[in-house]
């Protein structure tokens, strides 16, 4: 997956150099490679936060139970 982006933001960074202004290439940059890229990555990290989200759930339930049984 990151050799993909890797190689999405190479494309990316060629394509804005050839723009003929600073601001062009810069905006191309934004919205043709890091804009993409971390909506990439967001939608396909979704699972992974809801299974830590999960994670940190049942701990915080189980941290819980442990320090009702103390008492």
């Amino acid at each position: 997956m990151y050799l993909i982006a890797i190689a999405w933001l190479y494309v990316a960074l060629l394509a804005s150099i050839t723009e003929n202004t600073v601001v062009g290439g810069v905006l191309t940059f934004i919205f043709f490679g890091l804009a993409p890229m971390a909506l990439f990555f967001w939608l396909f990290g979704t699972p992974t936060r809801r299974r830590r989200q999960r994670e940190r759930e049942s701990r915080g339930l189980n941290d819980r139970a442990e320090s009702d049984a103390d008492q």
